[in-house]
């Protein structure tokens, strides 16, 4: 079932590494309407604000990616900030997307919804089936909440708000922010400048041994067109590759594309945060989908990325 290429297009935090990949895909693929805001010409956070703008701009769909985001630190010192700032954008948003008539909404959640100590891999039902990881339980609750409130609009109001859990995010326009981004970003930003400065050891967050999966954003892109042009009109479904690797062979992929020879440390005073956090895919995967991204192809073109940003030029320069 395609969707008309001319349908209104809202695209939330369309600055973000997520939102810009939607408004990326969405233009290559044809659609003509793309409507973003900054969050100086919209903030999320107002409700009578985005009233106004649901009400004056006939939007078709949304794609909900406006989130406050960020890594163990950040979730663990900011959990306050985390789960209002997130409770007041999706409640905000999918209200009055409803109050407005718009039929369809995707809501970007994250893995992090799940337990802690969660059989592997991780199916959509084990949702609230045993206690949250404490380190950003405060995130996730924000994002469980959302959720349910789409279910709850389609089951109350008929509405199509389908939920998408992607697994560990990267690529193009990520945050390389050491104190808040996430541990692939993290890791790259800390390579290239080992690597630049000529340090002799590289120091890891954690023990190396806690296995993640990792999902090119594009790939998420890809799958939220997916959804929207096959006609799934509600549900959760997590958004994967069905792989993981521990964070010491992330960290040994991860220098081997930027060139950095020294000593890997990790540093086990600090937090592991969830042991293993592995998606089942199998959901989107008989519906016919799965991710084309492979880890060592989009860790390379998410250094290129890092290279041409400012952030990259800056630290270049800060060792230079």
């Amino acid at each position: 079932m395609a969707m008309n290429r001319q349908a209104r297009i809202f695209v939330a935090g369309h600055r973000g590494m997520v939102g810009s990949a939607l408004v990326r895909r969405l233009v290559a693929d044809g659609y003509e309407n793309v409507i973003t805001r900054t969050r100086a010409e919209l903030d999320l956070k107002d409700q009578a604000a985005v009233n106004r703008f649901f009400e004056s701009e006939q939007i078709d769909v949304v794609l909900l990616a406006a989130a406050r985001v960020g890594g163990i630190l950040a979730n663990a010192s900011q959990p306050g900030e985390f789960i209002y700032e997130n409770l007041v954008i999706e409640t905000n948003v999918i209200h009055a997307a409803y109050r407005a008539r718009v039929e369809r909404l995707v809501f970007f959640g994250s893995s992090c919804i799940y337990p802690k100590q969660c059989p592997q891999p991780i199916r959509e039902e084990y949702l609230l089936s045993s206690p949250l990881e404490p380190t950003n339980d405060a995130y996730a609750i924000a994002k469980i909440a959302g959720l349910k409130l789409c279910e709850a609009y389609n089951r109350e109001y008929g509405t199509q708000y389908v939920a998408l859990m992607p697994t560990n995010l990267y690529g193009p326009n990520d945050n390389y922010d050491l104190n808040n981004s996430h541990v692939l970003p993290a890791l790259l930003r800390k390579a290239h400048e080992a690597r630049v400065s000529g340090a002799p050891t590289l120091t890891v967050w954690g023990s190396g041994t806690p296995r993640r999966e990792f999902l090119h954003v594009d790939d998420l892109a890809a799958a939220t067109l997916f959804v929207l042009e096959h006609g799934v009109t509600d549900g959760v479904f997590n958004v994967g590759v069905g792989e993981d690797l521990t964070i010491r062979e992330l960290a040994e992929c991860i220098c081997k594309e930027v060139g950095y020879e020294g000593e890997l440390v990790f540093d086990a005073s600090k937090p592991d945060g969830t042991p293993r956090k592995l998606l089942d895919v199998s959901r989107l995967a008989q519906m016919g989908w799965r991710a084309t991204i492979g880890l060592q192809e989009g860790i390379a073109a998410t250094y290129r990325d890092f290279v041409e940003s400012d952030t990259g030029s800056t630290a270049a320069a800060l060792h230079a």
